[in-house]
Formats: C-alpha cells, sequence, structure tokens
C-alpha cells in the first residue's frame, strides 16, 4: 500500500472537513433563532406596517413587470429605454392602472439607471400647449418635472440618473435629476385639444427623445448591467405573494433617512436587501400573523383613501402624490395615494378632486338616478392649462364602456357645449342619453356605482384658486340629483 497516498488523502478529508464545519457554523448563524424572531404580536404589527409602506413599491413593480417586462401581458409598452408613444387616449380597455387618465395622449419610458444615466430630450412646443414629463421612482415618489410649468416650452435636454451615479453634468445638459431607485417611470403628458388634433400630437411625440448618456454625449459605452430574472407577478400571487415581491422589489430602491425604521423591522421577518434569510424560513405562526397584519393594513390603506383630504360639497380635495420631502415618512398617505390612482401629479402640477357621493352625501349610483353637476358663470375651475371630469366604474376605478366612447368632459370641448340661459353650464351625468339637443353635455355613467375624479392641470395659484389642496378659495359644485 502506498502509505504517502494514504496520509495525503487523510489530511485533504481533514481540510474538506475543517472547511464544511465552518461553512456550516456560517449557516447556522445566519439563519434565524428563535430568540431572533419577532413573537406574533409583533409580527402581526410588522405585516400591518410592512403592508403599508410596501404597497405601492409592490404596485409599481407590478406595472412595470406588465409595461417593460413581460411581452405577453397585454399591457406591455416598450423594454427597458425605450420610448412608447400612443397615439391615442386611454380607454376601457386599458386595466393595469386604476383611475387612468384619459385626457392626455400618453408617452412613457421606463428607465433602468443601473449602467448610466439616461437623456430625455423634449422639442419647443407651441405656449398654447400644455406638456409634462413626470419623474416617478421605485417608491412612487416625484422626483422631478419637464414642461410647461416646471421648465417652460422651449426645447431642452434633461439627464436623469440613478441614486449612485458620481458622473459630472454635460453643458448641454439644461438639468439633471436623481432617481431613488434603479428602475424608474417618465410619463409624458401632451394636450389633446380635440380628436382632430392628434396628428400635432403624434408630431410633438415623435420628438421625444430618450437615450444613454454616452450616446448623446459621445462617449464610450459602460458595461452592461446584469441580467435580472424578473419574477412574474398578477394580481392574485400579488395578493398570495406580497412580502416575497416586496423583498424583491426593495433591492434596487435607495434606502433613506424616512425608511430606516421600517426597513428594520423588515428585515426581522426576512423581508428586504438587509435581511439574512428568507420570509419562508419564519415559523408558520409567525407567518400567519404577518399576513394577518397585512390584512389590517389593507383595510387601514382602504379607510385612508375614503378620508383623503378635505370635503367640499361632496368632493374630495386633496394632494396625495408628491416626493419624498412631502411624505417625510407618511406611509399610510403614499399608500392611499397609489390605491385612489398610482403615479399622482404634485398638487401645483394637477389637483384631484374626486367623489363618490352627491352634494347630500348619498352614494352615486347610475342604477338609480340621473346626476347634473353645473358650474356657475364665471366660476369654471381656475386653471393654467385646462380641466377635466372623468366618468369610472365606483367598484373598480376603471374607465366604463360606452355608446358615444366618451369616458370625459374637459375644457376644450366646451365650446360645443350647450350653455344655460344664465351662462352656466351643466354636465349631464347618467347611463342613457339625455336626449340629442343636450348631448354634448352628456357624460355617460355605468349602470351602477359612480366615481368622478376632477383633474385641474397647473392650477392657477391666484385667487381663486384650488391651491393649497381643501383651503383654496375655489370649491367644486355639488353633484345634484336630476330624476
Amino acid at each position: 500500500m502506498d502509505t504517502s497516498f494514504t496520509r495525503g488523502t487523510t489530511k485533504l478529508g481533514l481540510i474538506l472537513a475543517t472547511l464544511l464545519s465552518a461553512l456550516w457554523a456560517t449557516i447556522i448563524s445566519e439563519r434565524p433563532q428563535a430568540e431572533d424572531w419577532p413573537s406574533v404580536d409583533e409580527a402581526r404589527k410588522i405585516g400591518e406596517e410592512g403592508f403599508i409602506y410596501g404597497l405601492p413599491i409592490v404596485m409599481n413593480y407590478s406595472i412595470m413587470y406588465e409595461y417593460a417586462i413581460n411581452k405577453n401581458s397585454g399591457q406591455f409598452k416598450a423594454p427597458f429605454n425605450n420610448l412608447n408613444n400612443e397615439a391615442r387616449v386611454f380607454t376601457y380597455k386599458d386595466t393595469t392602472v386604476v383611475t387612468p387618465n384619459s385626457d392626455t395622449p400618453y408617452s412613457m419610458v421606463w428607465l433602468d439607471l443601473r449602467a448610466e444615466p439616461l437623456v430625455i430630450s423634449v422639442p419647443k412646443i407651441n405656449d398654447k400647449r400644455y406638456y409634462s414629463v413626470q419623474l416617478n421612482d421605485g417608491n412612487t415618489f416625484n422626483y422631478g418635472y419637464i414642461g410647461s410649468r416646471a421648465t417652460g416650452n422651449e426645447a431642452g435636454n434633461y439627464l436623469i440618473t440613478g441614486p449612485d451615479w458620481k458622473g459630472e453634468k454635460p453643458d448641454s445638459i439644461d438639468k439633471v435629476f436623481t432617481a431613488g431607485s434603479d428602475f424608474s417611470l417618465a410619463i409624458f403628458r401632451t394636450q389633446l385639444f380635440s380628436p382632430d388634433d392628434m396628428e400635432n400630437v403624434i408630431k410633438i411625440q415623435a420628438g421625444y427623445k430618450v437615450q444613454p448618456l454616452s450616446s448623446f454625449a459621445g462617449m464610450a459605452k459602460p458595461e452592461q448591467a446584469a441580467k435580472i430574472n424578473f419574477p412574474a407577478i398578477d394580481k392574485q400571487s400579488m395578493q398570495s405573494s406580497f412580502f416575497k415581491y416586496l423583498d424583491f422589489a426593495m433591492q434596487f430602491n435607495a434606502p433613506f433617512t424616512d425608511d430606516r425604521e421600517i426597513r428594520q423591522k423588515l428585515a426581522r421577518i426576512g423581508v428586504g436587501p438587509d435581511k439574512k434569510f428568507s420570509f419562508d424560513e419564519l415559523p408558520d405562526d409567525v407567518q400567519q400573523a404577518v399576513m394577518q397584519g397585512a390584512k389590517q393594513g389593507e383595510q387601514k390603506v382602504t379607510e385612508a383613501v375614503r378620508s383623503i383630504g378635505t370635503r367640499m360639497n361632496g368632493w374630495q380635495i386633496s394632494s396625495p402624490a408628491g416626493s419624498q420631502s412631502f411624505y417625510s415618512g407618511n406611509w399610510l398617505l403614499r399608500a392611499a395615494a397609489a390605491s385612489a390612482g398610482i403615479y399622482g401629479n404634485d398638487a401645483v402640477e394637477a389637483t384631484y378632486p374626486m367623489t363618490r357621493t352627491d352634494s347630500e352625501g348619498n352614494t352615486l349610483d347610475g342604477s338609480k338616478h340621473k346626476y347634473t353637476l353645473t358650474f356657475a358663470k364665471g366660476q369654471l375651475p381656475p386653471v393654467n392649462a385646462f380641466w377635466s371630469v372623468t366618468m369610472y366604474d365606483g367598484k373598480n376605478q376603471l374607465l366604463i364602456k360606452n355608446p358615444i366612447d366618451r369616458y370625459l368632459i374637459n375644457s376644450p370641448m366646451l365650446s360645443n357645449m350647450k350653455k344655460n340661459e344664465d351662462g352656466s353650464v351643466t354636465i349631464y351625468i347618467q347611463k342613457t342619453s339625455p336626449g340629442t339637443d343636450r348631448e354634448a353635455n352628456w357624460l355617460p355613467a355605468p349602470d351602477g356605482p359612480i366615481y368622478l375624479v376632477m383633474r385641474l392641470y397647473w392650477p392657477k395659484t391666484g385667487d381663486p384658486s384650488v391651491l393649497p389642496p381643501g383651503k383654496g378659495s375655489w370649491k367644486p359644485p355639488g353633484i345634484q340629483v336630476a330624476d
């Protein structure tokens, strides 16, 4: 027998045994120990707070997955860093985003900012036409605006960077915007004056450009970012595996002071980039408590949506969307904003009175009543751009199919609408036509619960004004039963 070989293999075995022992000790030390697990009561509280904090993040991931990742989703727009122009307004067929805007044709791009910044370029646009580019990150924070109100209607180039970018701004860049996440959404809204105006909007959309900084500045391209295996998501899996999606999505959002505490709590149940184990490793009773807490959080969000803002004549006037500093750690307000209508604008860009009730506080229902909304002479919504009143199904907050393909009434339509003898304007809200002579003023309603949203784009700041939301001098008129 070769004794040297035997001694060698014995020594190798000891080395391997030592390495495996050390590796196993590391695994054991990083696995959750009983003393590290939250109690059932603690888990329930973490589940509630975690759901409220995470809901907008998971909703955003779900939309990003349908719009930019899953080409078979039925709602796919374009891959990352590719601008998609919609030469149309949203209709009842658009179901991914609740409370969709049907005022303005959209252009949209999901930005992958990991490898390098992107440059958004806009053409010169006629001063009479409103447009905006809303920049929204993975936290659903509005971190900047380009457009009529924010930067004017002149042509410009704007740099969008990820949270960790440290480069120099090229001289040809007008302004730099920094997202709080590796992935970001840019929403372009271009005012449409009438159906005949669509060709002009298409020409403007053709002038919108999105390109990597290296291409814009003629620089060498950086190394591509790593490929990501994005987990599939739909409404059902979002509910059953909510914290797994939150765990995945949080890795792309930079931490900040306001969310340090909630991140630490989520790490205790195995959620977030700072955790050492997975949610599945928790005991069954702790997992169940977390999900019970999530249900409680969901109820709180639903209640918060109902109570957002100030009530005036049956309307709720609020401004639940904004930047990181706007929320300042108020996760319930952020969750309510996402539930009421994700990607809402800052109040100075657009303010949203919304209602489910008439002036007496009774629930609006198109199967039971006809309604009217009358703006007195000189009391139209005070805006620098334009306003609209949009009809939604009260059950799901989506646009409704109707015989005249009309989802809203807005200020550009006023010239074709019938005026009352005293100069006021009445909108007829009902499921059937109010008659040929009034059809220009008809806003078709569903055969059931009604949800109405006003959009006041670039609201005026002088008197009268809807600003500050709920405290301004202008108040929306109440909706009246007109049976």
